[in-house]
């Protein structure tokens, strides 16, 4: 791939880490999804996303589960839902796994 990005372009992605506080499943999506509510700390709050998730993590074992997402995105619609972050993952085929720290961390803490 050969599309340079420059320092100052990658700074305006804001990923922050997230704690999942609550899984849902999300039967109105195109495909197979959770609606997950993150906890990003003071600073940010508490905010919405889908994901599809569903091949690799049931809804019991993303609570509590840190994340990292964007949350410097606008809002999208998804179906009857309003997605207000982007959780990260790493995607092969319809499996997602999901990127996280190393180490628990505060929530809101700025990836860079």
């Amino acid at each position: 791939m050969t599309n340079n990005l420059s320092w100052a372009d990658f700074e305006k992605v804001e990923m922050r880490v997230g704690t999942i506080i609550e899984a849902n499943d999300f039967p109105e999506a195109r495909n197979p999804s959770y609606q997950l509510l993150i906890d990003f700390g003071s600073e940010i709050g508490q905010r919405k996303t889908s994901a599809q998730l569903t091949s690799l993590y049931s809804k019991e074992e993303l609570i509590g589960k840190q994340v990292i997402a964007v949350v410097n995105f606008p809002k999208k619609q998804i179906a009857n839902f309003m997605s207000e972050c982007l959780v990260l993952g790493a995607v092969e085929g319809k499996d997602v796994t999901l990127l996280q720290t190393e180490r628990v961390v505060k929530n809101g803490l700025r990836i860079l």
